[in-house]
């Protein structure tokens, strides 16, 4: 059993590592030092998403003093404006937060294995170690990543002028269905792996029909495509990926719209018209608003009909339409999707 101290001087090294040397100074010291006031520093602190230091407390590195200074050349530029310093800075708090908490368990599952039948074993200095090792490596590959991302929407970077953060965009939710009542079923494990297979599917049809996940919520995926055609592709193929007696089943809704894209996520009623389109879709299905349905009209393989109107939280008479597959078009590329106007709701055959 390893004693306290040994603990103590493995959690420093580990700081040390991560952070780029020691904590040695407080938050008024950062602030002088970057020559920022020292309630502007608290406010990105906390939008980063950390826990107050006292003000005596030697809680920072040298290198919190540099991603400061670096934070002031950002703005001097002009690049950053100041009054969306908080709003970035919350955005990649959460966002990596999410990564860290992901790596530190992989870390640690990977201490395990390779202690074997004797994990209590591991010791402090053997994470270090491991941290020494994978923590660059791990480092490159987010850095390629990120770039990778930043090339895919360099087309979008490119045609912004003028335009701003405003796009036309299809914007879809999939939800399981009945996700609450039988989590509560289910053990830590079990749940975890059908969470993580439910993203890992998810993240894999809409990146496969040319779609981004803004994010996901336990039981839900929000994405969004450009095209009318790939939103549909989406919300037909997940549903039938994931279909399986030891899952609940998945629903998806999707609308078409102008939205505003900011921070990675996405703002506009047609998110909420996407929400409610989704929460009224019966499980397997597909549900679309009239401009997605009307964009569909002319593409090969899709029956888009009319169902009756509905009351939902925010909309009394909401209009959603079923989209399918059209089993027709099998070999017929010239056929197109119609809609059928005079569809009603009784002669429907949906599962």
């Amino acid at each position: 059993m390893e004693e306290p101290g040994e603990v103590q001087d493995a959690r420093e090294a580990m700081e040390r590592l991560l952070l780029d040397g020691p904590r040695k100074y407080t938050r008024l010291q950062i602030a002088e030092q970057a020559g920022m006031p020292p309630e502007r520093t608290l406010r990105l602190w906390r939008a980063l998403g950390f826990p107050d230091a006292a003000d005596d407390d030697p809680a920072f590195t040298d290198a919190d003093v540099h991603a400061l200074e670096v934070l002031s050349a950002l703005i001097d530029s002009g690049f950053v404006g100041p009054e969306n310093e908080a709003s970035i800075a919350r955005a990649m708090g959460q966002s990596l937060s999410r990564l860290a908490d992901w790596q530190t368990d992989m870390l640690a599952d990977a201490l395990a294995r390779n202690a074997g039948d004797d994990a209590r074993s591991v010791s402090a200095d053997d994470a270090v170690a491991a941290a020494k090792e994978l923590l660059p490596r791990l480092r490159q590959v987010q850095d390629y990543v990120w770039r990778r991302h930043l090339a895919a929407n360099a087309d979008r970077l490119l045609a912004a002028a003028g335009q701003g953060d405003r796009r036309e965009l299809a914007v879809g939710f999939a939800d399981l269905v009945g996700y609450t009542s039988r989590s509560r079923g289910m053990g830590g494990r079990e749940l975890g792996r059908m969470v993580e297979d439910f993203e890992s599917i998810a993240t894999e049809v809409i990146a496969r029909h040319h779609g981004r996940v803004v994010k996901t919520v336990g039981d839900g995926v929000l994405f969004t495509t450009v095209s009318a055609a790939d939103a549909a592709e989406v919300g037909l193929e997940l549903p039938d990926v994931w279909d399986s007696d030891e899952r609940p089943p998945l629903r998806v809704g999707a609308a078409y719209g102008v939205v505003l894209t900011r921070l990675g996520d996405v703002f506009s009623p047609v998110v909420n018209l996407a929400s409610r389109l989704t929460s009224v879709a019966r499980p397997g299905t597909l549900l679309v608003d009239r401009e997605l349905a009307h964009r569909l009209r002319g593409v090969p393989g899709y029956r888009v009909r009319k169902l009756r109107r509905v009351s939902v939280r925010g909309y009394d008479h909401l209009q959603p339409w079923l989209v399918r597959r059209d089993s027709s078009t099998d070999g017929d590329v010239g056929h197109a999707a119609y809609v059928d106007e005079d569809y009603d709701e009784d002669t429907d055959d949906r599962d």
